[in-house]
């Protein structure tokens, strides 16, 4: 969106088409990795292979990271390396620390290097927003038709382009679209045109729908905080109203046109009954936490290696563990979804990476996050990106509560943790 009124300069666009391309590709279906075996490369990560290229190139001819910036990002880096080592087999491990490197290191470092000004910051969330429409246009009209993924016995679940076995994937990019666009309304640039902000309102608005057919719990419950932390970040007499249209929208959505009222009531609901009669994906998501903690007791230092939880958890898990996840509906056929992680990232950090794994990675988010409120709070002239900034790292936070690396959404984290790092981490510059 941002893209139409401000955009580089051409002698400094070119770099910027990998990570471009490496947004945009999630928007090419892939067809999913067999049960059991390594994910597929999909062109997403092929796009994010040449971002990383391109950045390591310019940062021998240009500046490279600056001290704070390369120790925060690489930090990281040491958790991966000790949990490989220690894996009992390396080997295995070493598709683990490959793909923890990409995410987690090489990425943001490339997103870091390649954006210089809040321009390059706006292409990037507008790639975000063109993403999160074309994939939300594609869940309403999978709900819409009956060709969405199963739930409750329906094809109706709308999961974009990532199929059933990534539902996940489509409620993220969505809520990554919504945040973006909700920052150009909470804070519209100076320089914008006068249709820029009713427009973003409006694109907001529209992304709530793929997300509520979504029908993802985690997704809904980390949205809303860091849409709300966003408002806050505003100022109380605008947050108020914020608050309150946010609201007003909300009920005219579900309670004016129905979109899915019925089963996003009893979906809403099952958020506060998950401790008195929950599900069978609750339980077994219960059940795969107390693995993980489990396994973390017996080697607390470095825990079981990556790729290690697989291995592992039969031993650990209780009987009450059902064999997998029922997947169908999308264009695929009915099939069993093994349950290899315990869907909380931070758990599976604990348990395959010990305290040394999550003390890296928690204490990066943790850094990036506190630079950046306190950048905001400073009065930078580009206050959407850094609302932007706060808003996508706190729906990663919360929402690896309930989530973990996993599907071709995987690349998605690296860059917004590239775009927070770039807020919080580079050099101040104003916007020309």
């Amino acid at each position: 969106m941002t893209l139409l009124w401000t955009t580089p300069a051409p002698r400094v666009r070119l770099p910027l088409l990998p990570l471009i391309a490496t947004v945009l590709l999630l928007a090419v279906p892939v067809q999913a990795a067999a049960a059991g075996t390594s994910a597929n490369i999909t062109p997403a990560d092929l796009a994010s292979c040449a971002l990383v290229l391109v950045a390591l190139a310019g940062a021998v001819r240009r500046r490279p990271l600056t001290p704070a910036a390369a120790l925060i990002l690489g930090l990281p880096a040491l958790g991966i390396a000790v949990a490989t080592a220690t894996a009992a087999d390396p080997a295995a491990a070493l598709t683990g620390f490959v793909r923890y490197l990409q995410v987690f290191v090489l990425v943001p470092a490339a997103v870091v290097l390649l954006l210089r000004t809040p321009q390059h910051f706006r292409v990037v969330t507008a790639a975000l927003v063109v993403l999160a429409l074309v994939q939300g246009a594609t869940g309403v009209y999978q709900y819409a038709t009956g060709t969405g993924a199963s739930y409750m016995g329906e094809d109706i679940r709308a999961v974009g382009t990532f199929g059933p076995t990534d539902v996940m994937g489509m409620a993220t990019v969505v809520s990554y679209g919504l945040l973006a666009t909700l920052a150009l309304a909470l804070r519209t640039p100076r320089s914008a045109p006068r249709w820029l902000r009713p427009c973003a309102i409006a694109v907001s608005a529209a992304l709530t729908v793929p997300l509520a057919l979504s029908f993802s719990r985690g997704a809904w419950i980390a949205t809303v905080i860091a849409a709300v932390a966003m408002i806050l970040l505003t100022g109380p007499r605008q947050a108020a109203k914020a608050l309150a249209a946010v609201t007003a929208a909300a009920v005219v959505l579900v309670g004016g046109f129905g979109v899915g009222s019925q089963m996003i009531s009893e979906r809403l609901t099952s958020i506060t009954e998950v401790t008195e009669a929950p599900d069978r994906s609750v339980n077994d998501r219960y059940t795969m936490w107390a693995a993980a903690a489990s396994m973390w007791q017996d080697n607390p230092a470095t825990g079981v290696g990556l790729k290690g939880f697989p291995v592992h958890r039969d031993a650990h898990a209780s009987i009450g563990l059902s064999s997998g996840s029922d997947t169908a509906g999308a264009g695929q056929t009915f099939h069993k979804q093994p349950l290899l992680s315990p869907h909380n990232m931070y758990l599976l950090v604990l348990s395959e990476q010990g305290l040394i794994g999550l003390t890296a990675f928690a204490g990066t988010w943790a850094a990036i996050l506190a630079a950046s409120l306190r950048r905001l709070r400073r009065g930078h002239p580009a206050a959407d990106c850094g609302l932007a900034a706060i808003g996508l790292t706190v729906y990663q936070t919360v929402d690896f509560l309930y989530a973990d690396i996993g599907g071709p959404s995987t690349v998605l984290t690296g860059v917004i943790l590239g775009l927070a790092a770039w807020w919080a981490l580079a050099p101040g510059e104003a916007p020309r």
